[in-house]
């Protein structure tokens, strides 16, 4: 009886609240997990940029830092430049020593190598925590964990913020209320960083055996002014509430659930967002909350960051992993900030994780853009960060309007449109594996081995289309370019491909027939006329015709070209072990590069 009248009570509860204003997805689009890229349609024109390639055979490439376990990435924009923090442990998660990394860039794409913004912080040996017996030894350092990185204040002074939680073994949760406190430190105009100071401290911590001042003893009065409105604020408050007291005056709802994000609505109410998609509203400035945080209803998102911000064009957008897993990365879009009617691709892939440790998920994961007040870039779009299987950091530029539809004839050439071509593709760039535009083309460069470039066109999905692409391989001998006709699922139809034994071939069902040789240099101009009807293509290279090839997997239109210098990638899967616990072969080393330039693309629809 008391069971079904607690589901009675429950199911009023949701209807009351679904009743009411709250945020909700009522789309009908559903990611597959069975694919990286969940079957999603791309949002036009992202760009996805690698920024920090871990390496601990080379921690030279990355000024000295070897730690492979990087994650839980902030971003922001100030003074006509990109700042981006992060995490970083030597091997896994919750495993110390914990340090906090930061990279900047002018235009988004060109990051510099990272610097220690909080370095390693040695803990007191004896401290041990409530229920606890255990004790720090000597040599026990603290774990970094914030859910927060940035405040830009009225004054004009950017904080960067950070935690130093404890974690007593490797299932300790440094996030847990008993750590040691919270630190922050100004980011100056010249790019230097002023001292370290305490901002908050956990009652579990014995504060005169901290390393670092309470910031109220600095003699910069306008970072102590900063400083106290940041603690003034509610909604950054409720960023520390993970690692804070659980008592702690200044978080406002003490709740301890995780990963706080908020945006406003055009009428000044605040929407929250937390992991596992709960939301609520606020409409007193994020100091209490309609409801306490649920479901939002139709949202599909697990143990991992949501995003919600509102575009520059006055619409909404949420970024999350629409599935149990970390990937894909996805953004839905929303006219009111409330109702979210779509569901787009941000990122698709999986890099292999090159580095084993303790809870390294695989996947794009943890998102963050731009927080309010934290700036505004120049471009309009949508700048988000995200951690990859918690290892290494990327960047997305999503263009706004978010679209996922394109019409009309295609025409690109970049001899003569150069950067305006460039930004109607999407592109997926790692560091040793870049899309870029170098001499008049789109260059495709490669020397991972555990990862590749890749560009794609979204066109106007057809039936039947023409296709017109010129390609120049850079090398005759090594590495490969996939060429692939695609659905807006993402299902390829048709593959054609630029082997490393100095062949183009066409994927034949099981067999890649050869279609003719290419050499180092020469270009190659590629038409293909496809008919999804009689599940085929003509090809016709450099004037030559090359016969009818059938798909070799049936599709019901063609909405996308992919170029990819690697095999498509399956690994993980839903069915892959969690918390890898090997590294892979050579994982810093380069191999021989191999490069393909993209100087021209047309599609027409010919339905």
């Amino acid at each position: 009886m008391k069971s079904t009248l607690l589901g009675i009570t429950m199911c009023c509860a949701v209807q009351m609240v679904s009743a009411q204003d709250t945020v909700k997805y009522v789309g009908q689009t559903l990611s597959n997990v069975d694919y990286h890229h969940g079957q999603l349609t791309p949002a036009v024109g992202t760009h996805n940029i690698q920024v920090f390639r871990a390496n601990r055979e080379h921690p030279d490439f990355n000024a000295g830092h070897e730690f492979t376990y990087n994650h839980q990435p902030f971003l922001a924009y100030w003074n006509n430049r990109y700042y981006l923090q992060f995490l970083s442990n030597p091997v896994g998660e919750h495993i110390a020593e914990g340090k906090t990394l930061l990279l900047t860039s002018k235009d988004g794409y060109n990051w510099s190598t990272p610097m220690e913004l909080f370095p390693p912080y040695l803990v007191p040996e004896g401290f041990t925590k409530p229920g606890r017996t255990d004790k720090a030894g000597k040599d026990l350092y603290a774990i970094m964990h914030q859910r927060m990185g940035f405040y830009t204040a009225k004054n004009g002074k950017l904080l960067t913020i950070g935690y130093y939680g404890v974690a007593l073994d490797a299932k300790d949760d440094p996030n847990d209320g008993n750590g040691i406190g919270r630190v922050v430190r100004e980011i100056n105009a010249d790019g230097s960083f002023g001292p370290i100071y305490f901002i908050r401290f956990n009652s579990s911590f014995n504060q005169k055996l901290a390393t670092y001042p309470f910031y109220t003893k600095s003699k910069d009065k306008a970072f102590v002014a900063a400083c106290n409105e940041l603690l003034g604020n509610p909604l950054m408050m409720q960023q520390w509430v993970e690692e804070a007291d659980r008592d702690d005056p200044l978080v406002p709802y003490k709740r301890p659930i995780k990963a706080f994000a908020f945006y406003h609505l055009k009428n000044g109410d605040v929407i929250g967002l937390w992991k596992h998609a709960l939301t609520s509203i606020s409409k007193d400035g994020g100091r209490s909350w309609a409801y306490n945080p649920l479901r939002a209803p139709g949202f599909v998102n697990s143990n991992a960051k949501i995003w919600g911000q509102q575009t520059s064009d006055g619409r909404y957008a949420t970024v999350y992993n629409p599935s149990e897993f970390r990937w894909p990365l996805a953004v839905s879009t929303s006219n009111d900030g409330l109702t979210y009617t779509d569901l787009l691709l941000v990122n698709g892939e999986i890099t292999t994780m090159r580095y084993g440790g303790n809870y390294k998920s695989y996947g794009p994961q943890y998102v963050r853009g731009i927080q309010e007040g934290d700036g505004i870039p120049p471009d309009g779009n949508m700048w988000l960060s995200y951690s990859m299987n918690k290892e290494d950091m990327w960047v997305a530029k999503v263009p706004v309007p978010v679209t996922g539809n394109v019409q009309g004839k295609v025409s690109d050439d970049f001899s003569r449109e150069g950067i305006e071509a460039y930004n109607r593709w999407n592109i997926y760039s790692p560091l040793w594996a870049s899309v870029r535009l170098e001499n008049n083309a789109l260059l495709l460069r490669d020397k991972d081995p555990y990862d590749y470039a890749k560009a794609d066109r979204v066109i106007e999905s057809a039936k039947k289309a023409k296709l017109s692409f010129t390609v120049t391989p850079k090398q005759s001998d090594t590495g490969v370019l996939d060429i692939e006709f695609t659905d807006d699922k993402g299902l390829a139809a048709g593959r054609l491909i630029f082997d490393s034994d100095g062949f183009l071939k066409n994927k034949a069902g099981y067999r890649n027939a050869a279609v003719q040789s290419y050499k180092t240099g020469e270009s190659y101009q590629i038409n293909v006329l496809i008919d999804v009807e009689t599940r085929s293509f003509h090809l016709t290279v450099n004037g030559v015709d090359r016969g009818t090839k059938l798909f070799f997997q049936p599709v019901a239109q063609i909405s996308k070209v992919s170029f990819r210098t690697g095999e498509v990638r399956r690994y993980p899967n839903a069915d892959t072990p969690t918390d890898q616990d090997f590294d892979v072969k050579d994982a810093g080393e380069s191999v021989k590069e191999a490069a393909f330039a993209i100087s021209s693309f047309e599609a027409e629809n010919l339905d």
